[in-house]
């Protein structure tokens, strides 16, 4: 199979009509880290009798335990199908080992640290090089966190970033008993002994995560622990972020409480930014869960349409680009190599 992309080899892997939607998974090889086995599925929904037509890109990443099923149900019910439907060209990527992305060699030692150095930006240039725009993006939990560390590490920026909505996402809130360094060392040499933890049976979500991601989040929070990676801080580096930011709490999220999502809002430098409770006293007709301020009946008819008119009021003036081949990245491949095929 030829590649569809001029970046690396990428497979077109199901193109299918789901009702009024058009579903297309593309399974993406970069080959841009050190783990070059890792290859991460890309679905694009689009109107099914829209033609070649295509909307302003918007990429939603899900969070932990998750996959694009968060964004897009089998009924095509979800934040995904309405924005595709409001005529926008929704990407939902899922991350390594997650949904229709195959667990890489390496599996084990995913981090966020790797998937906003090296997955997001390949996904920023496919979806750039398909659409011809710069993509919105909006993250869920840590979906957000891996978007802000993306950003603060200047992984992405102005050419493959619109805006940034996060929500439900922080990284400040401490658990204090990790700051004690005995406590956090018993906590690190018991996760070492496992290689994932199970969604099902924590009763987070459908996937697995590698045990990567809970020791980077040890770090993290414990002694003299900080929001970076790979010699970056990314706290620091969010400060220097100049994009159009939302961000969004829940009332009744205990996960993530309003304050700490606050507070990542206050670190990110943007001048054009937009912070939004969602809770009874702003408003709304509930106290919104983590997952409930995204996926509920209720959030259809009150969430929905706020992400909705963010998204219009942003790429109304948004300018379509007009890129070359030659001009685009490689992102790690040879240029005889950028028409291989998977």
């Amino acid at each position: 199979m030829q590649s569809s992309s001029h970046l690396f080899p990428v497979a077109l892997i199901s193109a299918e009509r789901r009702g009024d939607l058009s579903e297309d998974v593309y399974r993406l090889k970069p080959a841009n880290s050190p783990d070059t086995s890792v290859e991460l599925a890309v679905t694009r929904l689009g109107m099914a009798d829209a033609g070649l037509a295509r909307g302003v890109p918007v990429i939603l990443l899900h969070g932990s335990f998750s996959n694009r099923r968060f964004w897009y149900s089998p009924k095509g019910v979800g934040l995904g199908a309405y924005l595709a439907r409001a005529g926008f060209d929704v990407w939902l990527p899922e991350m390594r080992g997650h949904g229709l992305s195959v667990r890489n060699q390496q599996w084990r030692n995913n981090r966020v640290a790797d998937y906003a150095r090296y997955d997001l930006p390949a996904i920023a240039a496919f979806v750039r090089e398909q659409s011809g725009q710069v993509p919105h993006w909006l993250g869920h939990s840590q979906g957000g966190v891996t978007l802000a560390a993306a950003l603060g590490g200047q992984y992405m920026g102005e050419p493959a970033v619109a805006s940034a909505a996060f929500f439900g996402c922080q990284v400040n809130r401490r658990y204090w008993l990790l700051k004690i360094p005995p406590v956090e060392w018993v906590a690190h040499l018991l996760l070492k002994r496992c290689a994932q933890l199970s969604g099902v049976r924590l009763k987070r979500g459908p996937e697995d995560e590698p045990i990567g991601i809970a020791l980077e989040n040890l770090r993290w929070n414990g002694f003299l622990g900080r929001f970076k990676g790979a010699g970056r801080d990314w706290w620091a580096g969010l400060a220097e972020v100049r994009l159009p930011i939302m961000a969004v709490a829940a009332a009744g999220d205990l996960k993530t409480p309003e304050w700490a999502c606050r507070a990542l809002y206050d670190q990110l430098g943007s001048e054009q930014r937009t912070f939004m409770t969602l809770g009874r006293a702003q408003g709304f007709s509930s106290d919104f869960g983590h997952v409930e301020m995204l996926v509920s009946e209720t959030a259809q008819t009150e969430v929905w349409p706020k992400v909705l008119n963010w998204l219009q009021s942003r790429s109304a003036s948004q300018p379509r680009e007009v890129a070359e081949e030659s001009e685009a990245p490689l992102l790690g491949f040879r240029q005889d190599e950028v028409a291989a095929t998977m």
